[in-house]
């Protein structure tokens, strides 16, 4: 197992899309990874969110906030999943304030021993902190191809695109090639 008690982390809210998560739960694990889905509690124990296509609920009880850097140092890999979740986590009630969520990846793209993916929609979480992947090449959902220049990113018009610690694919719908790029570049 090439992933044996790496941690791995996929950021979550509602909206996600339910066969990219099913995919990550089983392909990870497969591969002996500690997957961990994270998310905003606010001050919840847990919460449960629904799904894009099916609206099936998924309990998470873990949460980025409060991760110090010494612990972000301990995951390999933190995703950044398709549908609305970067949508619903870049929410912030201070508009002065970069959201949490856009904050935590911020403080993983600072680490390049840790892995960052993101999926399609999930480049929207990056808005608020578009310095971290200017001048990066990456690939996102076609709808999303202005925003990826307006954040000063370089569009590669690829399913799937490796620049150094991030890998970023066009769709949910590729997972599966994005699950296989993210294994392959973490070290054993």
């Amino acid at each position: 197992m090439k992933l044996k008690d790496k941690k791995i982390a996929i950021l979550m809210e509602s909206d996600f899309y339910e066969p990219e998560i099913f995919y990550y739960q089983r392909r990870f694990l497969e591969e002996g990874a500690d997957l961990r889905l994270l998310t905003r509690l606010w001050g919840q124990p847990s919460l449960t969110f629904k799904g894009h296509e099916y609206h099936l609920p998924l309990e998470v009880s873990g949460t980025f906030e409060g991760i110090s850097d010494e612990e972000l140092s301990t995951y390999a890999a933190i995703i950044v999943p398709a549908g609305m979740v970067s949508d619903r986590l870049r929410y912030t009630d201070d508009l002065k304030v970069v959201p949490p969520a856009s904050t935590f990846m911020k403080r993983a793209f600072a680490n390049k021993k840790i892995i960052k993916g993101v999926i399609c929609h999930g480049l929207w979480l990056l808005a608020p902190v578009r310095e971290v992947i200017a001048g990066r090449k990456l690939v996102c959902h076609n709808n999303l191809y202005s925003d990826a220049k307006a954040y000063g990113a370089e569009f590669i018009d690829q399913d799937v695109v490796v620049d150094h610690d991030l890998v970023t694919a066009r769709t949910g719908g590729h997972c599966h090639l994005f699950a296989r790029k993210i294994i392959d570049l973490i070290p054993n």
